[in-house]
């Protein structure tokens, strides 16, 4: 698997878990701390998170990380 399919298959499973919590991407990027375009370009695969980021948004999201980084 290469980089940009795991970061679009990342992305897909944030878009999932947010939208099962209700949450619109301003609601998550407040909560974050982080820009709509951010959040934007993660769920689209256009973005890199760290893994510091990653645990903090399956905090927000309040989901096991392993839902988000499940491939």
């Amino acid at each position: 698997m290469n980089k940009q399919t795991l970061l679009k298959k990342f992305g897909k499973n944030v878009k999932i878990e947010r939208i099962k919590k209700d949450l619109t991407r301003e609601k998550l990027a407040e909560k974050m701390d982080v820009s709509v375009n951010y959040i934007s370009s993660i769920e689209s695969g256009k973005a890199n998170m760290s893994l510091g980021k990653i645990l903090e948004l399956s905090k927000f999201l309040d989901t096991d990380i392993e839902n988000l980084l499940n491939f």
